[in-house]
């Protein structure tokens, strides 16, 4: 059956279906299919007909006794009669179908006492991963869909797909919301990998400039573990959409739609992953929900109360960015992370293909709270007193030393906010994007999350 699942996969890269078969002769591999109906033109293409086909000839017997065939889908009916017809000893199958399935599900051709001959069949082998495959299969085709029929606002932009071709590390499929109230039809994409009911859910929020390709050497860990992971891109980011003006944005808008998101997908066992922006907002989130949130994961952010200075750190990276509104945001973590390259880098600026598309990366410098009347300060001090008396989880703060705008004093301070966090662990050769050492990090999460 994973021989099966290997041509089940040939087939989705195509655009088929992914269905794959693979015919045995005396326990020997005989003849394999996937499907090919759309390639072919040719309706009776399916991954059981293409292995008949190949194994008849190379036996040189439309008769096949003493054959059996693994396939990841139950059979049609079209299909469960060629093997009936072929006389195969035995059927396997993965995952059933409930619309076509001739082996049980709508029907059981295979289990009439007239026909001239009997062939057993089994089925459930590797559900999960025959089901998982066709599911993930149709829901990026749903996907695609969904994209076409949502038209980009007349006041905002949309990054080319193109621009997101093969990029590095980054393999996930790209998932899209447009109907929270706070989006007003703006569309969030967002990643969303793992099984529904995992143990844990890592909600990973990133920070500006970057998007969520920046998890992406922590994302094979988590799911790995199997648990879920959920990273949206903010809007302005990644690949979602990008209002044209500035002034769209601002601390408490972003902050209800990331309010709206997490109760959309009703996300439960909630460990928040979060670096600077994603600190910013994220540290407000769990106060309103705190049932749905287990564990914190901290790197290299703040909350911004408004009632202390921001440091010289954060205010030269306030002043660069509005003399050099037009930095290039790949080379810019690249300085801090000199193993990054030109293709990394490359990833990161695909979401920025033009000035137009950067009305976030200048908004957002502007947008931290620096006194107790702006926007999200009072929000951030009704946060910080839910860190310090009512947070009940667990936390873990990892701290790129290197990093001059929010380091290790910075930290330090924040880490003596939140209620029971231990001795940070020190990244000593991560900067401010310390995710790009994220794997070590990310292990390092899974064991203090362990159940205990």
């Amino acid at each position: 059956m994973q021989l099966a699942l290997a041509q089940a996969r040939l087939a989705g890269a195509t655009g088929e279906v992914p269905v794959g078969a693979v015919l045995m002769h005396r326990g020997e591999v005989l003849a394999v299919g996937h499907n090919t109906p759309i390639g072919r033109r040719d309706p009776t293409a399916h991954a059981e007909i293409c292995a008949l086909r190949d194994a008849a000839a190379r036996l040189g017997n439309y008769r096949l006794e003493d054959c059996e065939i693994f396939v990841t889908l139950e059979p049609c009916p079209m299909c469960a009669g060629a093997l009936l017809h072929a006389r195969l000893k035995r059927v396997v199958f993965g995952a059933p179908d409930p619309k076509t399935g001739a082996a049980g599900s709508v029907l059981n051709l295979f289990s009439h006492p007239q026909l001239n001959h009997q062939t057993v069949v089994q089925g459930g082998v590797l559900v999960g991963e025959c089901g998982t495959l066709l599911q993930d299969f149709f829901q990026a085709k749903r996907e695609s869909q969904r994209r076409l029929s949502q038209p980009v606002r007349e006041d905002a932009l949309r990054t080319p797909e193109d621009r997101f071709m093969d990029l590095r590390g980054y393999p996930w499929t790209p998932r899209y919301l447009s109907d929270l109230p706070a989006l007003a039809g703006l569309r969030l994409h967002y990643l969303d990998e793992g099984p529904r009911e995992a143990p844990l859910t890592w909600l990973c929020l990133h920070g500006n400039p970057s998007w969520s390709y920046l998890y992406r050497k922590m994302i094979p860990v988590f799911i790995a573990a199997g648990h879920r992971v959920v990273a949206p891109d903010l809007i302005g980011f990644g690949r979602s959409d990008k209002p044209k003006k500035e002034g769209v944005h601002s601390f408490s808008w972003h902050r209800q739609v990331l309010l709206e998101f997490v109760e959309q997908l009703d996300l439960k066992n909630i460990a928040l992953v979060v670096q600077d922006w994603g600190g910013l907002l994220g540290l407000t989130l769990p106060m309103v929900a705190p049932q749905r949130y287990e564990g914190l994961l901290l790197m290299n952010t703040l909350l911004a109360t408004g009632d202390y200075p921001l440091t010289p750190g954060f205010l030269a990276w306030r002043e660069m960015c509005a003399k050099k509104p037009d930095f290039d945001v790949g080379h810019l973590l690249a300085r801090s992370n000199p193993q990054m390259n030109e293709a990394e880098c490359a990833a990161y600026n695909a979401p920025f293909p033009d000035r137009g598309h950067r009305a976030a990366l200048r908004a957002f410098p502007t947008m931290v709270p620096g006194t107790p009347e702006a926007d999200g300060a009072a929000i951030s001090r009704q946060a910080r007193a839910f860190w310090q008396n009512d947070w009940r989880g667990r936390s873990l703060m990892a701290v790129g030393m290197q990093d001059p705008v929010l380091g290790w004093p910075v930290m330090q301070m924040l880490q003596q906010t939140i209620r029971g966090c231990p001795e940070p662990m020190r990244v000593e050769e991560g900067g401010h994007f310390v995710q790009e050492q994220g794997e070590t990090i990310a292990q390092a999460a899974l064991r203090h999350f362990a159940p205990r």
